[in-house]
């Protein structure tokens, strides 16, 4: 696995899936927006840009500004992990607003705007689509900044929990009854847990 496999997403919410962007989740660390199309890529993936939107920014772009970018991308993402590590694990309180100046800083430059469109799938009627203007490639931190931002606004804190596995660094919202989720993914750190766990008695019997 490495960079140009797909990402990792099993954080049940965008917000965590972004922290996600940068993981171990076999022994060596990928970071999978490392550059500007690392970061196009993965905002492609994570479906929060449109494809033509993207293909538009690469043949835009002036030499190393999508790598700039990407930079300011992992910054907020390093940023916002900090702020997720020191609240996870209880409820999220008005106090946090303070510390979350950065993010509303990000929010307050986006241009959205809505439009009514016919209903996708030959559907009747109308909808109502939100939309935005892209003027440069910073715009593509936005669809983040609004990811980022409904998590925290919309998630139990209480339930935001890291992976027990050895060496992963993936967060994850336990959305399960019970709230007993201990992995990112049983295909990945829960099937070695299984295996080491087995391994394990087969040592003390």
């Amino acid at each position: 696995m490495d960079n140009h496999s797909p990402a990792i997403f099993v954080g049940d919410t965008l917000g965590l899936d972004f922290l996600n962007s940068v993981a171990t989740p076999v022994d060596v660390p990928i970071d999978w927006i490392d550059d500007g199309e690392g970061l196009l890529r993965w905002l492609e993936q994570a479906g929060l840009v449109p494809h033509e939107t993207l293909d538009a920014m690469r043949e835009r772009a002036l030499p190393g500004e999508l790598d700039k970018v990407a930079d300011q991308a992992r910054n907020l993402r390093e940023w916002f992990r900090a702020f997720v590590n020191s609240h996870k694990g209880k409820p999220l309180t008005s106090d946090a607003l303070s510390d979350l100046e950065p993010l509303n800083r990000l929010l307050e430059r986006d241009e959205g705007f809505g439009r009514i469109v016919a209903r996708p799938s030959g559907g009747e009627g109308l909808g109502f689509q939100p939309m935005r203007k892209w003027r440069s490639p910073e715009s593509l931190l936005l669809p983040i900044g609004e990811a980022l931002g409904r998590f925290v606004c919309t998630e139990d804190f209480s339930d935001v929990k890291a992976c027990e596995g050895h060496a992963c660094t993936l967060l994850f919202v336990d959305h399960t009854r019970g709230h007993r989720r201990r992995w990112c993914s049983m295909a990945m750190c829960g099937n070695r847990a299984k295996q080491a766990a087995h391994r394990h008695r087969l040592k003390q019997s």
